[in-house]
């Protein structure tokens, strides 16, 4: 079974031009799919590019919580129709993100509620970013509800307690480089209670970037030393770690996916 990296920014500016020789090292290293998140206008047009010239790539499309300071209806209308395109599987990163002040609170709630609202007209799951903001995500959420479809909390970075929560809420739990850390012992506990049919890995590339990697930019071939640190978390082999995780992914995106890398 191949790795899946359910979470990577292939369609920033930092990979452009080298695309290709970024997936033959994902390839090397294991990677067989990769989930393309796009959040701006930009960037979900890159990712509706690369998806539809790779099978073995999806699309991931939604409006960032910094970036919802420009949301209105004709980035709505666009997306509408950019989810019910064959290679779309799932709307995001929605979410909330107190660390950049590129967009108000109010303005960055308004959105995030509407795209939920969103992805549950076109019956897709939806992948939140939350950062220094986990009291009001999973207010949010909780007030919302998910999708029928389901979710991801994107790059978990909090401790087993707030894992439960959203894990209590139907959430599936992705884990990146950040569980490989020096410091984040509590990430590591929640990744060590989270059940294994709600475990998932990613980049985050180009951002994140793993131990041993630290430093460097992130790719997708790194996301092979996540699913390393998660099979010493569980006592399970890599290989027990793909499977579960890639069958997992499968499953919450509804892709069988026509070949892999």
């Amino acid at each position: 079974m191949k790795l899946f990296d359910t979470h990577t920014h292939l369609n920033v500016s930092q990979f452009h031009g080298k695309e290709e020789e970024y997936l033959q090292r994902a390839k090397e290293a294991g990677v067989g799919f990769l989930a393309v998140v796009g959040f701006d206008r930009p960037t979900i047009e890159r990712s509706l590019t690369l998806s539809q010239e790779h099978k073995h790539l999806i699309s991931v499309v939604g409006c960032h919580p910094t970036e919802t300071i420009y949301y209105d209806q004709t980035f709505e209308d666009d997306l509408h129709k950019w989810l019910e395109l064959d290679r779309v599987k799932m709307l995001g990163e929605i979410g909330l993100d107190y660390h950049w002040d590129t967009s108000p609170k109010d303005i960055q709630a308004k959105v995030f509620r509407r795209q939920i609202a969103i992805a549950k007209e076109h019956n897709l799951p939806i992948t939140i970013h939350n950062r220094e903001a986990t009291k009001d995500c999973y207010r949010i959420l909780k007030e919302e509800g998910l999708p029928a479809a389901g979710g991801i909390m994107h790059s978990f970075g909090e401790g087993p307690e707030e894992a439960k929560r959203f894990l209590d809420l139907g959430m599936h739990l992705s884990f990146s480089g950040v569980v490989t850390f020096k410091k984040t012992e509590d990430v590591r506990q929640a990744a060590a209670i989270t059940p294994l049919d709600k475990l998932l890995i990613e980049t985050d590339a180009p951002y994140l970037a793993p131990v041993p990697m630290r430093g460097k930019q992130n790719e997708p071939a790194f996301v092979k030393y996540v699913a390393e640190k998660l099979a010493e978390v569980r006592n399970l082999s890599v290989e027990e770690v793909a499977r579960i995780t890639s069958e997992n992914a499968f499953k919450l995106f509804n892709w069988q996916p026509e070949e892999e890398a």
